[in-house]
């Protein structure tokens, strides 16, 4: 593995463990919010940096059901982070508070609450789609044989945490209602279960959507060879 690969996966992995400490806004409160955002927007530009062959590369080959897939989805996470950062750079009150901004706080406040949360579907589904580059970079990292039992397991493993994500998902914590702007203000109340536990559940969260994706693309791939043989 190359510098750049490293860097890449470095890059990632940071944009990652920040997403969750930016959905965590109850637990950190504002000022870390804000510079935990300011981070997440500079790994963002890195992101694009490192991946700016992906940008130059999108008016060639043929677009496969995989691949338009994948832009429509990279599209719509760039919209939705570019809200995120707008909006917060209206709302911030310590890192960009220099800034001679007035005014537009309210709608500021409501985009910042869709991005986010669409934010937090568009990242999972995006991480879904590159799942199986992760996963082979484990298995060649732990050199696993390939093996059906091992396979069985990790997919009835996936299925639990997707259950359980999709149960946080849609009742325990109900982050359905901000996708659609059912509600105006976060409902759940972070401190009614331990941090720990608040991080595994949208962790779970995440790995719903990851499992989504990925079964989707597999499934995409899978008619594109079969139509091939044909």
């Amino acid at each position: 593995m190359n510098k750049t690969m490293r860097l890449k996966i470095a890059v990632d992995l940071g944009m990652t463990v920040l997403l969750f400490v930016l959905m965590a806004y109850q637990l950190t409160g504002d000022f870390a919010h804000e510079w935990a955002g300011a981070a997440m927007f500079l790994l963002f530009i890195a992101h694009h940096i490192l991946n700016r062959r992906w940008v130059m590369n999108l008016g060639k080959g043929r677009y496969t059901p995989v691949r338009i897939l994948q832009t429509a989805l990279d599209f719509l996470l760039l919209a939705a982070m570019l809200g995120l950062m707008v909006s917060g750079i209206i709302l911030s009150r310590h890192v960009f508070a220099f800034l001679p901004i007035s005014g537009g706080a309210a709608m500021a406040r409501r985009l910042h609450l869709l991005a986010s949360y669409w934010g937090f579907v568009l990242m999972s589904l995006h991480l879904g789609l590159h799942w199986g580059m992760v996963v082979g970079m484990v298995r060649r990292k732990l050199r696993w044989p390939a093996s059906r039992g091992r396979t069985a397991l990790l997919w009835a493993g996936a299925a639990g945490i997707g259950l359980y994500g999709a149960y946080g998902f849609l009742f325990r914590y109900q982050l359905w209602l901000y996708l659609f702007r059912r509600a105006e203000f976060v409902l759940f109340d972070a401190f009614s279960r331990p941090a720990l536990l608040f991080f595994v559940d949208h962790l779970a969260m995440m790995g719903t959507f990851v499992l989504v994706s990925y079964g989707l693309s597999r499934l995409l791939q899978a008619g594109k060879q079969g139509g091939t043989g044909a």
